[in-house]
């Protein structure tokens, strides 16, 4: 602070200039409304000639290159409206109706009228006037009266025609440039003949006075008055009649249009720029200009607006500006603030000082009068009214009789600024200076730390009474310090709080005396002290409510904090939740820049940067400001802001969605963007936006100012998707907007496909385990040939070994039987005997040699049927009969329990036909086919009894019986046909799959 006393020097001869100034100068046009300017730059339109703002809540902006919509973030150029094309695009005329339609008229002639449903335009085929639509106007009974090139014309409600209002209601026709409906139901028509108007009740208009030509532009007042501008920029006061006293014409205000708001304040658009008066008519009245200086979007202002939430819009030549309402008023002051302190005044009134100029006190419509000289850095209000001023010069004492006294600061304090001052109930004073620590006056002599030991050593920052008298000391290290009142003996304890209790605040910036309980604003936070601990306050959202200089709990129990993000207000339901819960976050609503704030609380000095006021008016401080909000009445949006569902784009096609309840999307559509969009004009920066895709969004999603969704890899079927929205007080429009759509599936993704995808997976398992089982099967097959090749080829050994033994021994022990036999006589009883015991011998020797064939046979392919015809023809050369063999098809190997079963059948069914049947021939018939295997034995003899058929088998013998069972065994079939006399057949049927 080196430099403060140069700074002073050259800021102190301006100080009377400076309240000057403050007392008569005109509030800033900035102090109640934040203005934004929008030029080609921005995609903003210029030249604009007309507004519009549509039920649906978009503001619609005429152009003579054409129509733009802007719904609070974007401007977009349009050759649409609600999906109708617009037969021109040189604009002039536009209205919005109650019922959510737009009209629009055409520079070149014509409107049109447009319906989300339908769209019409008119023409002089339809009784309108030719030539340029200059304005369109809906009358209180629904009528739309348009004002063209060659006069006026009216559409009755219901009507498919324009009607001419010309001669016969004693209108000119020619050019009508304006209409108007006064409040108290009179018409207003501004033409190049001058203004004619029309009570209620009347058919024909009058001739207004005063009656200049080109009265293009009317206004009405708020008193009703109705203000005409002519060809030269002068505005006069319409009358019914001419004054009869003669006066002469004179105009009451310049201006190339005029716009009175819903406040009654006048707005006068200038060549220049844009001016307020605050009394119409009154060419000494205070007034505010906005021009190219000070940020209007360019020069001509030609047409203005308000819309439904009161932001006023005006279109110049290079663009278009908004001016908001403000919720803070910026208090009205010639030249800024240099840092300002506040404390109240005696008066009611707000004293303010700052680093640059005296102390004057202040209402909200700004300075009354100078109070004290000097600049400010800290004071106090003692509570016997004395007041304390420091800054660093040293300190001034006022009393409650108003004289000043200079007090001298101590010596380590010289040319420092002062930080906190207090007085205590006995008079003493506390102050804390800048770079030299914290003092105590009492009876006119300086002690640092009020004799105390222990104090901390940083700067004192903040200091407060309690209610019991305890001094409360805050400084610059996140610390505490309570000072009790003196006991019995003059002694006073200390008691240092920190860290360890709860407080978590750094650097002290305010203590605040909340009845018995003491608030603490800091760097980092804010904290309550109650049950000798401090609890923070955290809002919702992870707020932690940082830099708080300003503290001001209501009597209805708001708490309101001054920070460095802005002011913040935490209801008293809130705040009674959280003192009965200190760690449940708390709601709050902020006031920042969007709100009128300009700049910060300040973060050392001068504090406090919030106070009430007796005017119970919220006072706050920044760096060059002073604002005041009235915590009663804040300035709200009632609103619920229209949602609107744009489009859809589905893999870079765009969807247009407009009257279309269900949007049928192709297949394969899998990546979406959808764009919709919040209508508020005010502060679409605080517009809350939430959206959720059934099927796919669990639960409601939040988006800022982008104002689109997308989503990816979406599966075809019926989808909703759903918008709502809130306004920058929260106020939800919980019905908001739908789209439903439809992904058609792919044939990939229908239910045939999935059926033939799980046909296909079916099949590929039965593949696989057709393989595996073929593999297995091949693999048993494998081991169960190579067992029986090994069992035959044991067999074969023994076969051998039988015939090369016991047989050869068997035949000549037969043959020399035969030998012995006959030397014996023929005929006699013991060769008989002897020749029966031979033929049973021969007997057992075919029988063993047939045995051991048995053992021989194989699985080879034609071994069965070699087997079968050395069989046959054994019983043949036996019998009186003949043996053939008939073989048909590829001989196969047979598997070996099917070739061993088949073999023994045929055995049996040979061996009983030449035994039994008498016949002359034996056919065997071996069919070797693709789809079976047969065996047939067939015979010419007698046949079977018919007891043996019916039964089966004959009594005593079980070959039949046998061979059904064998061809059970391997899954064959076995019939048997026989007729008496004619012979027999017995067919053995195998299928292929058990045969081969």
């Amino acid at each position: 602070m080196l430099f403060q006393p140069l700074r002073y020097l050259i800021a102190a001869p301006l100080a009377a200039l400076h309240l000057f100034c403050s007392a008569t100068a005109p509030t800033p046009l900035l102090s109640d409304y934040t203005h934004n300017a929008w030029g080609a730059v921005q995609g903003a339109p210029v030249d604009v000639l007309k507004f519009a703002q549509g039920r649906d809540g978009w503001l619609w902006i005429a152009t003579a290159i054409g129509l733009y919509r802007y719904d609070g973030v974007q401007f977009e150029r349009t050759d649409s409206v609600y999906g109708h094309r617009l037969p021109s695009n040189n604009v002039l005329g536009l209205a919005a109706t109650a019922d959510g339609a737009l009209w629009v008229g055409y520079r070149l002639g014509g409107i049109s009228v447009f319906r989300p449903q339908s769209s019409r335009t008119y023409g002089a085929a339809d009784g309108l006037p030719t030539g340029a639509v200059f304005h369109v106007e809906v009358a209180p009974d629904g009528a739309i009266w348009v004002g063209t090139r060659d006069g006026a014309a009216r559409l009755a409600p219901g009507a498919q025609r324009f009607e001419m209002q010309g001669e016969n209601v004693n209108l000119p026709s020619r050019r009508v440039y304006q209409i108007l409906f006064g409040r108290d139901g009179t018409q207003w028509m501004g033409t190049a003949d001058g203004v004619f108007f029309r009570p209620p009740g009347k058919v024909t208009f009058s001739h207004a006075w005063p009656r200049p030509g080109m009265l293009a532009s009317m206004a009405e007042g708020p008193d009703g008055t109705i203000w005409a501008v002519d060809t030269s920029d002068n505005y006069y006061r319409v009358r019914r009649s001419a004054p009869a006293d003669g006066t002469t014409i004179k105009p009451d205000a310049h201006g190339t249009g005029m716009r009175f708001d819903r406040s009654g304040q006048m707005w006068l658009m200038q060549r220049d720029g844009l001016e307020r008066k605050f009394v119409p008519g009154d060419p000494m009245a205070p007034a505010q200009r906005l021009t190219r200086q000070n940020g209007i979007s360019g020069p001509l202002p030609q047409s203005s607006y308000q819309d439904r939430e009161g932001n006023l819009w005006f279109g110049t030549s290079a663009g278009l500006d908004r001016l908001r309402p403000n919720r803070l008023k910026t208090l009205a002051v010639a030249q800024p603030f240099d840092h300002p302190g506040m404390l109240p005044g005696p008066d009611g009134s707000v004293w303010i000082g700052d680093y640059a100029g005296d102390i004057g006190s202040y209402t909200a419509s700004g300075l009354q009068k100078r109070e004290l000289p000097g600049h400010l850095s800290a004071s106090y209000w003692a509570a016997d009214g004395t007041l304390w001023l420091g800054n660093d010069e040293g300190l001034r004492r006022r009393g409650r009789d108003g004289r000043v006294t200079a007090v001298a600061a101590p010596a380590e304090a010289h040319g420092l600024d002062a930080q906190a001052l207090l007085q205590e109930s006995d008079g003493a004073l506390w102050a804390s200076f800048s770079g030299a620590g914290l003092f105590r006056l009492a009876h006119g002599s300086w002690t640092r730390d009020g004799g105390l030991t222990g104090l901390p050593t940083s700067l004192t920052t903040a200091m407060v009474l309690g209610a019991d008298g305890t001094l409360w000391l805050g400084n610059a290290d996140n610390i505490i310090t309570q000072v009790a009142p003196p006991n019995g003996e003059g002694k006073r304890s200390t008691r240092r709080i920190g860290s360890a209790d709860g407080l978590q605040i750094g650097t002290v910036l305010q203590l605040y005396r909340d009845g018995e309980h003491i608030w603490a604003g800091g760097e980092h936070g804010v904290a309550l002290y109650q049950a000798g601990r401090f609890a923070a306050l955290h809002g919702v959202q992870g707020e932690t409510f940082r830099g708080i200089s300003g503290i001001v709990r209501l009597p209805a129990g708001d708490l309101w904090l001054h920070g460095a993000d802005g002011l913040y207000h935490i209801d008293a339901p809130s705040m009674a939740a959280w003192l009965a819960e200190p760690a449940l976050p708390v709601p709050f609503e902020r006031f920042d820049a969007l709100d009128g704030l300009q700049g910060h609380a300040a973060q050392l000095r001068p504090v406090p940067t919030l106070m009430q006021g007796a005017d119970g008016l919220l006072w706050l401080s920044t760096g060059s400001t002073i604002a005041t909000l009235d915590p009663h009445h804040i300035r709200r949006n009632a609103l619920a802001p229209p949602v609107q569902i744009e489009s859809l784009t589905s893999d870079g096609v765009r969807h247009v969605i407009a009257g279309r309840p269900l949007l049928q999307l192709p297949e394969g559509s899998r990546n979406l963007q959808i764009a919709f969009t919040a209508l508020s004009l005010s502060m679409p920066e605080r517009v809350r936006l939430r959206y959720r895709l059934s099927g796919v969004d669990r639960q409601w999603q939040e988006t800022g100012l982008h104002r689109d969704a997308s989503y990816t890899n979406l599966a075809p079927g019926n989808y909703r998707f759903e918008v709502v929205a809130a306004n920058e007080d929260q106020v939800w429009n919980h019905q908001g907007a739908t789209l439903e759509f439809r992904i058609a599936p792919t044939f990939m993704e229908t239910p045939w496909f999935v059926v033939l995808l799980a046909l296909g997976g079916a099949l590929l398992l039965y593949g696989a385990w057709a393989l595996r089982m073929r593999h297995l099967t091949r693999r048993l097959h494998e081991r169960l040939q190579e067992r029986l090749q090994e069992r035959l080829d044991e067999r074969s050994r023994i076969a051998r070994s039988l015939h090369d033994t016991l047989l050869q021994s068997v035949q000549a022990l037969i043959l020399s039987f035969h030998a012995h036999v006959d030397v014996l006589p023929k005929g006699t009883r013991e060769r008989a005997r002897l020749d029966g015991t031979l033929n049973l011998a021969d007997q057992l020797l075919i029988e063993g040699r047939d045995r051991i064939m048995d053992l021989r046979a194989s699985a080879s392919a034609d071994e069965l049927s070699l087997a079968l015809q050395q069989f046959g023809k054994g019983l043949a050369e036996h019998r009186a009969h003949a043996f053939s063999t008939e073989i048909r098809g590829r001989q196969r190997r047979l598997q070996p329990r099917v070739h061993d079963e088949i073999y023994a059948i045929a055995r049996e069914a040979l061996f009983n036909a030449s035994r039994y049947a008498e016949a002359q021939q034996l056919t065997l018939e071996l069919y070797y086919g693709e789809d079976d295997f047969t065996l047939r034995v067939r015979d010419d003899g007698c046949g079977l009894d018919e007891t043996v058929t019916q039964t089966g088998h004959r009594a005593g013998h079980w070959g039949l019986p046998g061979m059904r069972e064998r061809a059970a065994a391997i899954g064959a079939s076995l019939e048997i046909v026989s007729q008496p006399g004619v012979g027999t057949q017995i067919e053995v049927v195998v299928p292929a799959p058990l045969a081969y």
